[in-house]
């Protein structure tokens, strides 16, 4: 019976601490007035957080009204006054709420799973992208690189940390300590990001090997039975895994960061190595192969010129979807020389054409705005069960020449895909 009750006012309480917060003046009360609706959210459910998410985007909004006079005021008069009152104005509210949350004790990182929680909603809950644009906004700020400490992950680092990345690791599955052992080798480096505000808590990390020459199958880097590499040989730093630990911090650019602050770091305590590059996935490959064998017309695909819907007739020539095909049995080596050349066609045009579109790779699009080039495509390089249903087991190395980052970035904002010349022989 008492539940009915006090299970209700929560919400509210939530929602009057916010307010109170908000309109707090002195600096002692608002630090204890935030503590306090941290310790509120907190024991909000799903359905109550969802609620309050809605609060802030209704009651901390900017005035319409006053956000139009500010605007005709710097119109009619650009000076910096009016350009200053303007940004004032036109900033919610909301935002100083969260700067103030951001005080308290675990502020940054109750904000963070907050953020979290909101973003189960904002694809079901368009009103609420304002209030997701505003903690992206915040959390960039307070999550800048600048602010970031790089530490590398040792098999001396603390099991609770160790049990994070294995936790967290989202491209190559860790199998168990004996995996991570390998992983953490002398031939083998794990990077991750710290923030200050969050002690122990990775926020996203980097797996590296240290190799010969440039990877084309991760079998070989994976293998937990195999030797350590001598020192000495080291040439190569294949980046072959990098995983986000914080969905909180969706769309806080680090990665890009990360790569270039590990490079540079090997590069400084390793002068053997002179080549980085990474071994990676292509995991909207399957899905666009199904979608682009319903677009093609059938003036397309009796084209026999076309060498593109000639390599999509042979691969499904009775339109059954790709990804069932390769989910259900398929292997590399079942492939004819001309399945093979199709897929690699294909998976070429993908990556260089369709890139910048909507259903372009995120991870192509990941390195190659990171200012890498599109270096091999390499078949039956990750004949795991996921390589096969995503991607048919293909993946790409992208060659991060750091001389030439800024370059390729520049002509990938052009909609430019620097490419090895090597792959023309692909198409």
């Amino acid at each position: 019976m008492l539940e009915r009750f006090t299970k209700p006012n929560a919400l509210e309480s939530a929602q009057k601490t916010a307010t109170s917060l908000i309109s707090e003046r002195g600096e002692a009360n608002a630090r204890g007035v935030a503590v306090k609706l941290l310790s509120q959210f907190k024991l909000l459910d799903k359905a109550e957080q969802l609620k309050f998410f809605e609060f802030l985007a209704k009651q901390f909004s900017p005035d319409p009204e006053a956000v139009l006079t500010a605007a005709k005021r710097y119109a009619e008069s650009p000076d910096d006054d009016s350009l200053i009152h303007l940004f004032k104005t036109v900033e919610p509210p909301r935002q100083e709420l969260m700067r103030r949350l951001n005080r308290a004790p675990d502020g940054t990182q109750t904000i963070v799973r907050m953020r979290e929680r909101l973003l189960d909603h904002v694809k079901t809950k368009p009103g609420l992208r304002a209030v997701d644009a505003d903690m992206q906004h915040l959390l960039g700020s307070w999550f800048n690189p600048g602010f970031l400490e790089l530490h590398e992950i040792t098999w001396s680092s603390p099991a609770q940390l160790l049990e994070k990345i294995i936790r967290h690791e989202s491209v190559h599955a860790i199998d168990g300590w004996d995996d991570l052992r390998r992983r953490l080798q002398p031939d083998r480096r794990c990077y991750a990001f710290f923030h200050p505000q969050l002690p122990g808590e990775p926020l996203i990390f980097v797996e590296v090997a240290l190799v010969t020459g440039i990877a084309k199958e991760v079998g070989p880097l994976l293998d937990k039975k195999s030797e350590a590499l001598e020192a000495k040989k080291f040439k190569t730093a294949i980046f072959y895994s990098i995983s986000n630990c914080q969905p909180g911090l969706k769309g806080v650019n680090l990665g890009n960061f990360l790569i270039k602050r590990v490079a540079e770091k090997i590069l400084q305590e390793i002068p053997s190595v002179k080549t980085f590059c990474t071994l990676s996935p292509v995991p909207g490959l399957n899905r666009w192969l199904d979608t682009l064998a319903v677009s093609l017309t059938p003036t397309q695909l009796a084209d026999k010129k076309d060498k593109l819907a000639a390599s999509v007739k042979l691969l499904m020539p009775e339109g059954e979807a790709w990804t069932k095909r390769a989910a259900t049995g398929w292997q590399p080596a079942m492939a004819t020389s001309e399945e093979k050349a199709a897929l690699m066609r294909l998976c070429f045009v993908y990556l260089s054409k369709h890139v910048h579109s909507a259903a372009g790779d995120s991870v192509a699009k990941f390195h190659l705005a990171n200012g890498a080039e599109l270096h091999n495509i390499n078949w039956a390089a990750d004949l795991s069960k996921k390589g096969l249903a995503q991607s048919s087991a293909i993946m790409v190395n992208y060659l991060y020449e750091l001389n030439a980052i800024e370059s390729n970035n520049e002509k990938f904002l052009k909609k430019i895909v620097v490419y090895s010349k090597n792959l023309d022989k692909l198409f």
